[in-house]
């Protein structure tokens, strides 16, 4: 079942990467710090992995997940660089080189591309960053379970030594490094939202310790303003200290989630961003890239205002939608689905067949087979049969008479002297002998056939 409130946080990130980089609005990094979310969301679903599964199918199913995407992106993209002319770039950030083209393929370090399409690229750092959490999660995770909190500030005292000492890696090693003290302590904090430990803190420490976290990144980028004023994405420190102090309030709640299946449109729109998260943060910087030509050749460029930025961010919304429809199929067969064009419902695995039913019990050699018939009852004594039972039966009833003696079964005469009526005769006489049944008298009284037990299935 999936948690509806950590797919809406999912949601409303990638919305808020495609308008920032649509507009560029550095008050967007601080209302929602929306990489932040997205690590802390990809630890706390890394966690849950590894608590369940050996740690090397988790990483291995995550690259599985992360990796097609972007060999997708790169058969495109590298081939239209060249044409263009990437080799031709001698004084580029990225210079063509055959070898670091082995990071399309593996992006331990930043993919490289053309300067004239760096849209199509720049935003790769977010994979690379991901890919070397996922790596590091076993002893990430393994650190947090027998340390909890501390590994969670440890990134943080990292990047204070780095800003201590000033010390600096080759360009590859360092963007990794500091990407990864940045975002790690939102990406451990995903830890102690799944295990509970984050639920389990007491409110009256942590949301005081996240506003004095707050409070520190915004003094901080105060004074260490970037290229844009108040923007955290130009400031490590400051992005690392709100980014935390966010995602600990926000995980920490988890409210009801019911109204959002009664907003059938929301609700489907968030289903199919979280079903193609992947394609929709590889492709919507190139469909940034294609508006304005795009409203040129319509004649729509020449908008200004609201009206302006209304049909960018539409035109941007459609242009990352045909990519999905175009390209999204890769992330179906990264997980292993069955590949579907717009995903806005759950993908429903098919049921497992019924277990098969247990053998029927044994019989008990010492209890009675029920499928044979009922052994027919014995006679019961003469003496205990009813005079009713006996009439049934074919016995004449004794005529009344002066001297009668008591009344028997056969036929009976009275007379002086009388004795028991002979068995057969029916008739009295010297010396007969003791009441039996007389001729037509039924047999032994069979009441009912065999008895049919049900067979009750365990």
């Amino acid at each position: 079942m999936r948690n509806r409130y950590l797919d809406l946080l999912r949601a409303a990130a990638i919305v808020r990467v495609i308008v920032y980089h649509l507009f560029g609005w550095p008050w967007l990094s601080i209302l929602l710090p929306a990489m932040g979310i997205m690590f802390a969301l990809a630890g706390s679903l890394t966690a849950g992995s590894l608590a369940k599964r050996d740690a090397g199918q988790v990483v291995f199913a995550r690259l599985r997940r992360l990796l097609p995407p972007l060999w997708l992106l790169g058969l495109i993209a590298v081939p239209v660089m060249l044409i263009v002319g990437w080799r031709a770039e001698t004084d580029g950030e990225h210079p063509f080189s055959v070898t670091r083209l082995l990071f399309w393929l593996l992006p331990i370090g930043d993919p490289p591309g053309s300067d004239q399409l760096i849209d199509w690229w720049e935003p790769l750092w977010y994979l690379r960053a991901y890919l070397w959490f996922v790596v590091l999660s076993p002893v990430m995770y393994a650190a947090y379970r027998r340390f909890g909190w501390a590994a969670v500030a440890a990134p943080l005292l990292v990047m204070g030594l780095l800003d201590l000492t000033d010390r600096s890696l080759p360009d590859t090693a360092d963007a990794a490094l500091w990407d990864f003290v940045t975002y790690g302590a939102c990406w451990i904090a995903g830890f102690a939202h799944h295990d509970g430990r984050l639920a389990r803190a007491k409110p009256w420490i942590t949301y005081p310790l996240a506003a004095i976290m707050g409070a520190a990144a915004l003094s901080w980028l105060r004074g260490h303003q970037g290229e844009d004023p108040w923007d955290l994405n130009d400031v490590a420190e400051s992005q690392a200290l709100w980014s935390l102090a966010f995602v600990l309030i926000v995980l920490r709640w988890q409210p009801t989630m019911g109204w959002l299946a009664r907003l059938r449109p929301l609700d489907r729109a968030v289903t199919l961003l979280n079903n193609r998260a992947v394609t929709v943060y590889l492709w919507h910087n190139i469909a940034i890239a294609a508006v304005w030509p795009a409203l040129t050749l319509v004649a729509l460029d020449d908008l200004g205002g609201r009206r302006g930025e209304l049909a960018d961010l539409g035109l941007a919304l459609l242009l990352t939608a045909l990519a999905v429809l175009l390209f999204g199929w890769a992330e179906d067969l990264a997980a292993r689905r069955s590949p579907r064009l717009w995903p806005t419902t759950t993908h429903r695995r098919a049921p497992a067949p019924d277990p098969p039913l247990p053998d029927p019990p044994l019989p008990d050699p010492h209890l009675p087979d029920p499928h044979l018939p009922d052994p027919p009852a014995a006679d019961p004594p003469a003496a205990e049969l009813e005079p009713a039972a006996l009439t049934r039966a074919g016995a004449a009833p004794a005529p009344d008479g002066p001297g009668a003696g008591p009344v028997g079964l056969g036929a009976r005469a009275d007379g002086p002297g009388s004795g028991p009526v002979s068995p057969g005769s029916g008739a009295d006489g010297p010396g007969s002998g003791p009441v039996g049944l007389g001729p037509g008298a039924g047999g032994p009284v069979v009441q009912g056939g065999p008895a049919q037990l049900a067979r009750r299935r365990p």
